[in-house]
């Protein structure tokens, strides 16, 4: 039996790279999936590729910093599904800058998707979450809100933040069963990562101790890992998935 059948998956930031692999891994382990993205278009895209693998889905176009509007998709969701059992914050954004440059758009950026966009979700599922005395939460972190990186002080802000975040949530509902656990990538190939240049990418393949660059599929590993029962007594846990590069 698949390792998620019969439940139903919330994932943000599902439409390309990490995201859309954890969408994708979840439905083949037997999940429904709630996809959100930005764009509509992107979002149905996803969740086609997961009716074709025989789940539902549900595609939703969205903010995930306003407030009201996740509030308005969690209600529709659990309207229509009944209930949500695991929630994936994985939307991120970066504007990268020296600190001395970087403007207060760049800031707030990043911070109101990476670290309010969090919030607004746990908020919107938190309580029936407790309700049904069952949940699990995985944020996605990131090695950079550990050790941080030059020019990205607002993207190590928020990474750092959402750690944080996740190990006092984790203290708040762990005795209702719910744990709160984050995923740590390193230097994933992704869109986000594939605008480096040569130079920039053969320093960081240097400073792995594996040599080679994360995939997705590493990342989603590890989601579903801490998403499953067998990880029923994990919490408040940072997994790092980096080849080595932060130790």
């Amino acid at each position: 039996m698949n390792r998620f059948e019969g439940q139903i998956v919330v994932v943000t930031g599902a439409s390309r790279g990490i995201g859309h692999e954890i969408a994708l891994s979840f439905a083949r382990e037997g999940a429904d999936v709630a996809c959100i993205s930005r764009s509509q278009a992107n979002s149905d895209k996803i969740a086609e590729e997961i009716r074709a693998l025989g789940r539902k889905a549900w595609a939703y176009a969205l903010d995930v910093s306003d407030t009201n509007a996740v509030a308005e998709m969690s209600a529709a969701l659990l309207k229509e599904a009944g209930k949500v059992d695991v929630l994936v914050n994985n939307a991120g954004v970066t504007r990268d800058n020296l600190f001395m440059r970087m403007s207060p758009e760049e800031w707030d950026a990043v911070i109101n998707t990476n670290l309010k966009g969090t919030y607004n979700l746990c908020k919107a599922f938190i309580r029936p979450f407790i309700k049904q005395r069952s949940g699990r939460i995985v944020n996605i972190a990131s090695i950079v809100g550990l050790r941080g990186n030059a020019g990205q002080c607002n993207y190590s802000a928020s990474k750092a933040a959402l750690i944080g975040f996740s190990k006092s949530l984790a203290r708040e509902v762990a005795s209702r069963n719910i744990t709160v656990n984050a995923v740590a990538p390193g230097f994933i190939d992704t869109d986000m990562t594939s605008v480096l240049n040569d130079s920039v990418k053969e320093a960081l393949l240097k400073e792995i101790p594996m040599g080679a660059v994360g995939k997705p599929e590493d990342i989603a590993a590890a989601v579903l890992f801490l998403a499953s029962k067998e990880a029923r007594y994990i919490t408040g846990h940072v997994l790092v998935v980096d080849g080595g590069f932060a130790m």
